[in-house]
């Protein structure tokens, strides 16, 4: 089923941008440009990230400090700090 109409993008190509990191409808519109035209997909790219398309929401909701767009936890928790 197509998310936007203006660009041809189907729900199946936005979900696999989000599997490849694309986690905002912003990062949805650089990778495929839907949303970016008329705009009237942008709640309907918005349904789909927050129904779970994005696996590094989850990995960001588990507590720790995550490092933006890395979906790795921030590698300074392990440093002391210095005297």
């Amino acid at each position: 089923m197509y998310v936007c109409s203006c660009f041809g993008v189907t729900e199946a190509q936005v979900e696999q941008h989000a599997q490849d990191g694309a986690c905002t409808p912003r990062q949805i519109a650089s990778a495929c440009k839907a949303g970016t035209d008329c705009g009237s997909c942008v709640r309907r790219i918005q349904a789909i990230l927050g129904r779970g398309a994005c696996p590094r929401r989850e990995q960001a909701g588990q507590g720790r400090p995550v490092l933006a767009g890395t979906g790795r936890p921030n590698a300074l928790d392990g440093l002391d700090e210095a005297a």
